[in-house]
C-alpha cells in the first residue's frame, strides 16, 4: 500500500508533497522502528537528530527565529507527525513536544522571549515541555489550583503538574498557573521556568505502556522573573487553548501514522503466511478485516486533513479538530487491534511492530482531550449553531 498516496488530494500544496517524500526518505535512512533502554537518552537524540536535520524549523513560528513560516503551517506539521509516526512513535513523540512546548512562545511570547527560545527549539539545541495537567485537573483546566503569587518584579510559583511531557528532559517548561485576575479560566497565566530553577523539582517520573519521558512536576516558593510570564495576566486559558487547537489536529495525523504502519504489517502478514494450504490473504474474512480497516484509515484522513486545511485558510476549526481526533484515534486503535490478530500469537511477542502499536495508541485516546471529551465538544459546536 502506498503511505503516500494521499498527498495527490486537494488539501496539499506542491511543498506538502515534497516535505512528506523528502522526510519519508530521511526517517528510513536515520530512525528505527525499535527504540533502546534508555527512552530519555534516546528522546535526547531524537530531537538532536531532527533539529540538526532541519525538520523542527516546522514546529515554530516565525522565520526570524529560525521557524520556515511566519505562522505554524497545519499541513505540514500533520504530515510530518504523520509521516514520523509510521517509523518510529518516539520520533513523532520528540517532534510533537518541540512543537506543543513552545507553541504559547510562538503564539503570544514577546520579541525577547521569542529570541531566547526559538531559535534552539528549532535546532534541538533545548527540549521543550508543555506544563497544563495536574492531579485534579486534566479535562477541566479551568480547575487547575498550580498558583503563581506576583512578589515585586517576580512570580512565586506553588503547586503541581503531573502527566508532563519531557518531564525531567526538559530545558525549560510553558506553565500555566492560577494568579487570580477573575475566577475560573479568566484567572490563569502562563509562563516559562526553567529547569534546575531553585523550587522547582522533579517530584516522580511516571513509567507508561509505551515508554516516553514523563513526570510529575512540583513548585514550592519557586521564583522566576515576572518577565517570564507569556502575554498578559488572566490569558493563560486562551494561550493554552490557542496552542492545542494548532496541535489537535496533529494528534489525528500521528494516530493515522501508527494505523498506516499496522495497515502495512497487516498486509505483509496476510500475503505471507500460509494456512490450510492458501494464504491468510485468501480468506474472506481475511479481506473483509483488510477492507475495513483501509476504509477506517481514508476515512480519518479525510476529517484531519479538512480540519488541517481549514486552519490554515485561517478558519475556526474547533470542530472540525474534534472530529479529526476522535475519529483518527479510535479508528486507528481498531486498525492497530485488527493487524495484530493477523499477526496471531507474534503479535503479542515484546518488540514485534503491531505489539508496539498497540501501546503506543493508547495514549493518543486520552491526552490532549479524551476521546469522550471530543464527542461534548462536536455536540456543542452543533448546538451553537441551532442556537444562532
Amino acid at each position: 500500500m502506498n503511505a503516500l498516496s494521499h498527498l495527490d488530494w486537494p488539501f496539499f500544496e506542491p511543498r506538502h508533497r515534497q516535505l512528506a517524500a523528502a522526510l519519508d526518505d530521511w526517517a528510513a535512512a536515520h530512525i528505527a522502528h525499535q527504540h533502546g533502554p534508555d527512552v530519555d537518552v534516546e528522546c535526547r537524540g531524537l530531537v538532536k537528530a531532527l533539529g540538526e536535520a532541519g525538520w523542527l524549523r516546522h514546529a515554530i513560528a516565525g522565520t526570524a527565529h529560525g521557524g520556515t513560516n511566519d505562522a505554524i503551517d497545519t499541513r505540514a506539521i500533520c504530515l510530518i507527525r504523520e509521516t514520523l509516526a509510521r517509523h518510529s512513535g518516539l520520533a513523532d513523540f520528540a517532534f510533537a513536544m518541540q512543537g506543543l512546548g513552545s507553541g504559547a512562545i510562538s503564539l503570544a511570547g514577546s520579541d525577547t522571549q521569542r529570541a531566547a527560545w526559538l531559535p534552539k527549539v528549532a535546532r534541538g539545541q533545548a527540549i521543550a515541555a508543555f506544563a497544563l495537567s495536574e492531579p485534579d485537573a486534566g479535562s477541566d483546566v479551568a480547575a487547575l489550583a498550580c498558583a503563581a503569587r506576583a512578589d515585586g518584579d517576580h512570580y512565586v510559583l506553588d503547586g503541581e503538574k503531573t502527566w508532563i511531557s519531557n518531564g525531567g528532559i526538559a530545558d525549560f517548561y510553558v506553565l500555566f498557573a492560577r494568579t487570580g485576575e477573575a475566577p475560573g479560566s479568566r484567572g490563569i497565566s502562563a509562563f516559562i521556568v526553567e529547569a534546575g530553577t531553585p523550587g522547582f523539582e522533579i517530584a516522580e517520573r511516571i513509567e507508561l505502556i509505551a515508554p516516553h519521558p514523563l513526570a510529575r512536576l512540583r513548585f514550592t516558593n519557586c521564583r522566576i522573573p515576572a518577565a517570564n510570564r507569556i502575554g498578559a495576566a488572566g490569558e493563560g486559558f486562551k494561550i493554552a487553548m490557542r496552542t492545542l487547537d494548532v496541535f489537535r489536529t496533529s494528534v489525528a495525523a500521528a494516530a493515522l501514522g501508527f494505523a498506516r504502519r499496522a495497515l502495512h504489517e497487516g498486509l505483509q502478514r496476510a500475503t505471507t503466511r500460509k494456512m490450510f494450504g492458501q494464504t491468510l490473504a485468501d480468506f474472506q474474512l481475511t479481506q473483509a478485516k483488510l477492507a475495513q480497516m483501509a476504509l477506517t484509515i481514508d476515512s480519518a484522513a479525510l476529517l484531519t486533513f479538512r480540519a488541517a486545511w481549514a486552519r490554515d485558510q485561517g478558519r475556526n476549526v474547533t470542530r472540525e479538530a474534534a472530529m479529526a481526533k476522535l475519529a483518527a484515534t479510535e479508528g486507528a486503535q481498531q486498525v492497530i487491534d485488527a493487524a495484530l490478530q493477523l499477526w496471531g500469537g507474534l503479535g503479542v511477542v515484546s518488540g514485534q511492530p503491531v505489539e508496539s502499536l498497540y501501546r503506543e495508541i493508547r495514549a493518543l485516546r486520552i491526552y490532549e482531550g479524551a476521546s469522550e471529551v471530543q464527542q461534548l465538544i462536536i455536540a456543542r459546536e452543533l448546538l451553537k449553531e441551532v442556537s444562532a
